[in-house]
């Protein structure tokens, strides 16, 4: 057990799953566009490819939020239609973060959208930790629910 406030590496997960009322190719459009993040995640100045490919594994974007922190990130894994997996390597206070967006079709014109991550924390305290990751999870909410109003127009 660690003293609080002492700094030490922290695990976790977060998932966060929305249903939207559109075909599920409609949503695959919209969420592989991966540089198209302005439309959608929260606090998303712009996105910039940092590759030659687009879309697939070994498409590199670079996320520049309205407070200048610019995160860049790396697809590890694209299945078209399904999901994709994505990597962060600069500009989280992380070792690692591994985030997986899927969409599956629920029932006719329904498609249900799941974001979910692992993350291993730079060096913080538990405090620190838990806060981050609420703010992540509710990061993760408030993107999917403009998704969802995007698209249901």
């Amino acid at each position: 057990m660690s003293k609080d406030g002492e700094k030490t590496h922290h695990t976790g997960t977060i998932k966060k799953t929305i249903r939207i009322n559109t075909v599920k190719d409609k949503v695959w459009r919209k969420i592989s566009n991966i540089s198209g993040l302005p439309e959608w995640v929260v606090d998303v100045k712009n996105t910039v490819y940092l590759s030659e490919k687009k879309r697939d594994v070994g498409a590199v974007r670079l996320i520049t939020f309205d407070n200048g922190t610019k995160i860049e990130e790396h697809v590890v894994d694209w299945k078209k239609g399904e999901h994709f997996t994505y990597v962060a390597t600069e500009g989280l206070p992380l070792r690692a973060y591994v985030a997986t967006i899927s969409i599956q079709s629920k029932i006719k014109n329904q498609t249900e959208i799941t974001w979910q991550s692992y993350l291993n924390s730079e060096k913080m305290s538990e405090k620190q930790f838990i806060e981050f990751i609420a703010f992540l999870g509710s990061f993760y909410e408030a993107s999917l629910e403009n998704l969802k109003a995007l698209l249901e127009k």
